[in-house]
């Protein structure tokens, strides 16, 4: 949800609901307030000054202010996400918010890219015992190491890294996706893709090479506004979203090769050597009376060429598949 709430709780609802129906696992909250992101100051390093940014000329203070989840609301939201089937959770910002989501009881955590070198906040964290998700936008090899040695050391032991690429929007050429499997290979865990691509092409294509989780933003309506609402899903897309990643995980399967049980009965549509005139007894078999054709009840196409110039020992009429005991 991120802060598409727009500072209205009834909106808040709405979105976890349209989360739930569009088929979702999970909704994810964010728990901070300004004053425990930053201070208040409007000037220098403190304004975004990044001419690509969504937020350009903000102060981060301002804007946190604006996209915050007012903690009040987390109880209403969790209550309603579980009575929809949906797992509710957070990303904590400082220890103060880990202390109270866990008056909460939330099932997990999730751990933000710009924090994820954060030592204290990934210790306290770790500390609950639950499981982690951890997004990984700018970490390099070494930080990432330091990070899961250190909540691993703390008590985490069930841990998922979220490929990820911070910037909003991000695009599909700055994905890099199969970093993913190289990641569960480093790190023996599981992993997935936090995504800010527009679209769901990433988030399929994050799945074929081994994602397990696949976290996207999601709005009402993008052109209701909001500090999120340009890179976010809308509850259709998000329905699509659900569809198509796991038909794409169900799509992997195994290495296989041969037909499966549902093409047993398409083997027969295969091409076979059939009379195509009628024969009598003595002729020769020749291009003109013998083709390769559907359906595959005759003789294997790799036969052709040897038969070709064999005489038949009896009538064969028209449209019979040929066999070895009608040859001379």
């Amino acid at each position: 949800m991120s802060g598409n709430h727009n500072q209205s709780l009834d909106r808040a609802l709405a979105i976890v609901e349209a989360v739930a129906k569009a088929g979702a696992h999970a909704i994810k909250l964010q728990t901070y307030t300004a004053d425990t992101m930053t201070i208040d100051i409007a000037e220098g390093e403190f304004l975004i000054d990044d001419v690509e940014s969504l937020w350009k000329g903000q102060s981060l203070y301002s804007l946190y202010q604006k996209a915050y989840t007012p903690w009040e609301w987390h109880v209403p939201i969790f209550q309603c996400a579980r009575e929809l089937g949906l797992l509710a959770f957070s990303t904590p910002f400082d220890e103060t918010a880990v202390d109270f989501l866990e008056t909460l009881d939330v099932p997990f955590y999730k751990i933000a890219s710009f924090e994820n070198t954060d030592t204290p906040l990934l210790k306290k964290v770790a500390a609950t015992g639950k499981p982690m998700i951890i997004s990984t936008g700018m970490a390099t090899v070494a930080e990432l190491d330091e990070t899961v040695r250190t909540v691993r050391a703390a008590g985490c032991m069930d841990l998922v890294l979220l490929k990820c690429t911070s910037a909003y929007p991000a695009t599909p050429e700055n994905s890099n996706v199969l970093t993913i499997p190289h990641m569960r290979e480093l790190f023996g865990c599981e992993v997935g893709l936090s995504d800010h691509t527009m679209g769901i092409g990433a988030a399929v294509a994050a799945v074929a090479v081994g994602s397990a989780v696949i976290e996207k933003h999601c709005t009402l309506n993008r052109s209701d506004g909001g500090v999120d609402s340009a890179f976010s899903l809308e509850p259709d897309e998000l329905a699509q979203l659900v569809v198509e990643t796991k038909r794409a995980w169900q799509s992997l399967g195994k290495v296989t090769y041969g037909p499966t049980n549902a093409e047993e009965g398409a083997v027969m549509r295969r091409r076979s050597i059939y009379v195509t005139k009628d024969i009598q007894a003595g002729d020769v078999l020749t291009k003109d009376n013998i083709r390769c054709i559907r359906p595959g009840y005759g003789l294997a196409p790799r036969h052709y060429e040897n038969l070709l110039g064999r005489a038949v020992k009896c009538d064969v009429k028209k449209g019979a598949p040929l066999r070895w005991d009608v040859l001379l």
